[in-house]
């Protein structure tokens, strides 16, 4: 049997520091929704109603994001979620876990893949060329999928060479996303008047104010998602920087997440009459345009969304990258996705990986894509329930494995995150939840997800079988086993 001294496990470059790791999960998860979806959930619960089940769903993902805080100080190694099933159930279920929440990264970021065209268009209308095709009603241009490669390309030569510039870049593009909304946010809160937040709630013959309150709560998680990229990127933490405040930095990036939803969704209901807009497309740019009159502060929205979705690609890119990575690494499946580039320390088979499934993903254009995110985001909501079973069957099955950081309430957090997991996953499926996977397209992917995962398992049999127990405690966990 091979020692771990004489294993060789891929190494990675260590490039992250707080301000990386902030801006990892913080970009990843303001992404467009505060443009795109502010009209439906200001038309859905009205501003109060709305930072309600902001409030209410961001304690709901604290208690989550408890759990991964500890178990991520506790394994700080690459894949996350992968390592925390593993050392807790074993390799299938790692497989299974690994196998979901990749899907699920690599969703979101061929769904931005395909929205670059569309959020450019209302820049530069004239950007619409050379339609080619139509998919659920969606037309696909050309020039869509043109400037799809061209980032995509950018996305993957960033996260190729060294996870340093893929850092820079979120970094950067975060600080300048932040001066804009907060500019905005402050003009909204000089300039608007607390009367045009009337009415509060948003009410309706077929609804109440609890009813709107839930629906938008519902969708909350999804907003939220993000936070877990940190873990994915743990492995490659500077050494300032502890595996005790890399769970900290997890729990910052949701407060700071929800607060910047609330104060967004009262500074832009308080700069004009929310309720005569609410139908917009782009709620929060209208919004303002109504009240100031000025095309620059229009544009200046609409580069912030685009940065939003940038900052929001890259996190994904990155965080399923790493998950394939981990899987790869630790031979659960194709062991070349496990290795690290030779000059710049990056899992670059993983990188080229997500790249080309990213921009194949995204000729299938928004319409399509839509439906790959709604099944992204029931795996992505699966993964929080399986870290949260594995923080209760790590506490049980290794209780003197250093944990730099504990989570406040032991064993009852686990609890509560696994009843908001579920929460969440019911919220995706049952059929009367405004959030539900839709019949029959998106359970039509799920079901295919689940058959090709199973493919891929029995494919990769043979490589599992070669490695022994030792061996893949070493490579998934390396001294952490």
């Amino acid at each position: 049997m091979n020692s771990s001294s004489t294993i060789d496990r891929a190494a990675l470059s260590k490039g992250i520091g707080r301000a990386g790791f902030f801006c990892l999960a913080f970009g990843a998860m303001i992404g467009v929704g505060w443009v795109t979806a502010m009209g439906p959930w200001l038309q859905t619960a009205g501003p109060m109603g709305a930072a309600i089940a902001f409030a209410i769903g961001g304690l709901l993902m604290l208690f989550i994001g408890f759990c991964y805080a500890e178990v991520t100080a506790m394994l700080p190694v690459s894949g996350g979620e992968v390592a925390y099933a593993y050392k807790a159930f074993g390799t299938s279920k790692s497989f299974l876990v690994g196998w979901f929440l990749s899907f699920g990264y690599l969703s979101v970021s061929a769904f931005e893949a395909i929205s670059v065209g569309k959020i450019l268009s209302y820049l530069y209308p004239a950007i619409d060329q050379w339609p080619l095709y139509a998919i659920n009603g969606e037309t696909i241009f050309g020039s869509h999928l043109l400037l799809a490669f061209l980032f995509v390309a950018l996305i993957t030569w960033i996260n190729y060479v060294g996870v340093q510039n893929s850092i820079r870049f979120q970094v950067y593009l975060t600080v300048v996303f932040l001066l804009i909304v907060l500019a905005v946010g402050v003009m909204g809160f000089w300039e608007g008047q607390v009367s045009n937040l009337q009415p509060l709630f948003a009410k309706g013959a077929d609804k109440t104010v609890i009813s709107g309150v839930i629906a938008v709560f519902a969708t909350v998680p999804f907003w939220l998602v993000g936070f877990d990229t940190i873990p994915q990127g743990a492995e490659e933490a500077k050494d300032s920087v502890n595996p005790r405040m890399i769970g900290i930095l997890i729990l910052v990036s949701i407060v700071a997440a929800v607060l910047f939803y609330i104060l967004l969704i009262f500074s832009t209901s308080m700069v004009t009459d929310w309720s005569s807009i609410v139908g917009s497309d782009l709620f929060t740019a209208e919004a303002f345009e109504s009240a100031f009159q000025s095309k620059f502060l229009v544009n200046s929205i609409l580069i912030a969304i685009l940065i939003g979705l940038l900052t929001s690609w890259n996190g994904f890119f990155l965080a399923g990258s790493r998950v394939l990575f981990a899987m790869g690494r630790g031979k659960i499946i194709a062991p070349p996705l496990g290795r690290s580039h030779q000059k710049y320390k990056t899992p670059y088979y993983a990188v080229l990986f997500s790249g080309a499934i990213t921009f194949i993903s995204a000729l299938l254009g928004r319409g399509a894509m839509i439906a790959f995110v709604d099944v992204g985001s029931l795996c992505i909501a699966a993964a929080f329930l399986g870290v949260s079973f594995s923080y209760l069957r790590l506490k049980k099955a290794f209780p003197d494995q250093p944990r730099p950081y504990l989570a406040p309430g032991g064993k009852l957090t686990g609890y509560i995150a696994i009843g908001g997991s579920i929460l969440i996953l019911l919220a995706i499926t049952l059929p009367a939840s405004p959030a539900a996977l839709k019949w029959p397209l998106e359970w039509a992917i799920l079901l295919a997800l689940s058959i090709l995962g199973t493919v891929f398992w029995l494919m990769s049999k043979q490589s599992r079988e070669k490695t022994t127990r030792e061996e893949r405690d070493y490579l998934i966990l390396e001294r952490f086993k």
